[in-house]
């Protein structure tokens, strides 16, 4: 063989074996996270049994694998630690490291804590609204609406994440079929948030209960009628045992979202790569819920129909027209406070936007259904 093709096969040879052995140097060291295992202490404002904590497993199951076994969280239902109400207190305090709950079950410390769910209905759905809180700065503003209004106005210890557009939650369970606000008006009734203050600007009167407390405040005549949150959740705590009329369709809280809440001194402490995990996990989760819920709020809606013999009926448009002349008059008064307008104001103007976008967009599902399941719905 000539010199020339000698020399190239020599240095062919030397540059092949130098890639074999950074080859078996790269499998033989594959790179792996660096994080020490951690193991955080969450507890929800759900029982054990309740779909709620299936969808808050659903939330650290992925967390944990994201984390390759390098960070672990353990997950306790309500009343292990503390009460379903008090579970922010508890991670503000480091007693929790963290919780799932919802900002409904605060707004007792500022009313603005309800428009991160519950809040008004400008024309934006659940998903949309979520992608206003998920939607940082100008253009969209909750995610740095709500990091204001928990640590520099309430100065909690706390940072939090959102997951989950919830689905319309019904006006509840009756008596009777509600055919008019009218027939509201005077009748004790459980609901939470700002819906408190929209239910009371109709005449009715209202309680506050974590979901567990609802059953036994009806058999002691604290409440008449109520509303949680779906047809799951209201079947596994027996609403259709002790009340037989289910009315769809509501604006007291068209959208609700789980808010995923951490002790900040604690997160802060973590490595870049779990916090990172912590709050992406959230958005994983919110896929996963929304999946979950479109397959068990709908089969539990037909047991309740087919099985437990519940009558449901759509809520009249007369009876949410006046759910919104009730926000009207109750956004009159709050917006007298002036972060409590900055966040409505966002929203307002994320809606004219998103909403407008959507209205005109999307298709006539309802035209859709009827055109192919004939005589299934009459409104």
């Amino acid at each position: 063989m000539p010199k020339d093709k000698l020399s190239t096969v020599a240095t062919r040879r030397k540059f092949l074996g130098g890639a074999a052995v950074a080859g078996a140097a790269t499998i033989a060291m594959p790179q792996v996270s660096r994080a020490q295992t951690v193991t955080l202490k969450m507890q929800s404002s759900w029982g054990p049994k309740a779909i709620f904590q299936d969808m808050a497993r659903e939330y650290t199951d992925r967390a944990q694998a994201m984390a390759g076994g390098r960070l672990k969280i353990d997950l306790l239902a309500s009343g292990a630690v503390v009460k379903a109400f008090q579970v922010q207190d508890a991670c503000h305090k480091g007693v929790l490291d963290g919780a799932h709950t919802v900002c409904a079950y605060w707004y007792g410390k500022n009313k603005a804590a309800s428009l991160f769910g519950t809040g008004p209905v400008f024309g934006c759905n659940a998903v949309q609204t979520l992608a206003w809180i998920q939607n940082p700065g100008t253009n969209g503003g909750g995610k740095d609406l709500y990091r204001e209004l928990v640590q520099k106005i309430l100065k909690l210890n706390l940072v939090g994440f959102f997951a989950m557009p919830m689905p319309t939650q019904p006006l509840g369970w009756f008596n009777e079929q509600i055919k008019s606000a009218a027939q509201m008006k005077g009748l004790k009734y459980r609901t939470v948030g700002l819906a408190t203050d929209i239910m009371q600007g109709m005449g009715v009167k209202v309680t506050q209960l974590p979901g567990g407390e609802i059953v036994p405040a009806l058999e002691r005549g604290v409440i008449e009628a109520f509303e949680f949150n779906n047809p799951t959740s209201d079947r596994e705590f027996g609403a259709q045992d002790v009340r037989k009329v289910y009315m769809m369709g509501s604006y007291h809280q068209a959208a609700e979202f789980f808010e995923i809440i951490f002790n900040k001194d604690k997160f802060d402490s973590l490595p870049k790569e779990h916090q990172a995990i912590l709050e992406y996990a959230a958005e994983a989760a919110s896929t996963a819920n929304y999946a979950l819920a479109m397959d068990r709020y709908s089969k539990d809606l037909q047991t309740l129909i087919n099985k437990d013999g519940v009558k449901v009926y759509r809520t009249p448009s007369s009876v949410m027209a006046a759910q919104l002349d009730s926000w009207d008059k109750v956004l009159a008064n709050l917006n007298k406070d002036p972060f409590f307008k900055k966040v409505v104001d966002s929203q307002k103007a994320w809606s004219a936007r998103v909403a407008y976008y959507n209205l005109f967009n999307d298709a006539d599902y309802k035209l859709a259904f009827k055109h192919y399941f004939p005589g299934k719905i009459t409104f």
